[in-house]
């Protein structure tokens, strides 16, 4: 998978889960947000998190190369697997519950923030074999 965000959409992405984190706590502290408005700054928290996460995914990291391909290609099939593991154990703790009301609709959200996390598990592992690699010589 290609990157297609310059550089500097990494750290507002970063910026961005930031914001979408704190900023209903602020607005909370406010009196902005109350019962009749809470889940537009809920969902509207999750869209600002979904769109961090695709910018730090779609970033280009600051050595782009063939590896760094490959390591996003990789990140992204761990997520999936591991969102497809964190869906299935919602259902599993659900029907264990006989909870018929609940209903996940953070799925997405999820595989987007794994997904996140695993290219920058790869990308720093990868940065520390190379270093290790260029060390040993």
């Amino acid at each position: 998978m290609k990157a297609l965000l310059p550089v500097y959409c990494r750290p507002i992405g970063y910026g961005v889960i930031a914001l979408a984190l704190f900023l209903p706590f602020i607005f909370m502290m406010a009196g902005g947000i109350n019962d009749s408005n809470l889940l537009f700054y809920k969902e509207c928290s999750k869209l600002l998190m979904m769109l961090g996460a695709l910018m730090i995914l779609f970033a280009l990291s600051r050595q782009e190369n063939a590896e760094t391909e490959q390591i996003r290609n990789r990140a992204t099939r761990n997520a999936m697997f591991l969102t497809v593991l964190f869906v299935f154990g919602g259902m599993v703790y659900r029907v264990a519950r006989g909870d018929v009301f609940s209903v996940d609709t953070s799925s997405f959200l999820i595989f987007l923030l794994l997904n996140v996390l695993c290219l920058e598990f790869g990308i720093k592992k990868a940065a520390v074999d190379r270093l290790f690699k260029h060390h040993r010589r």
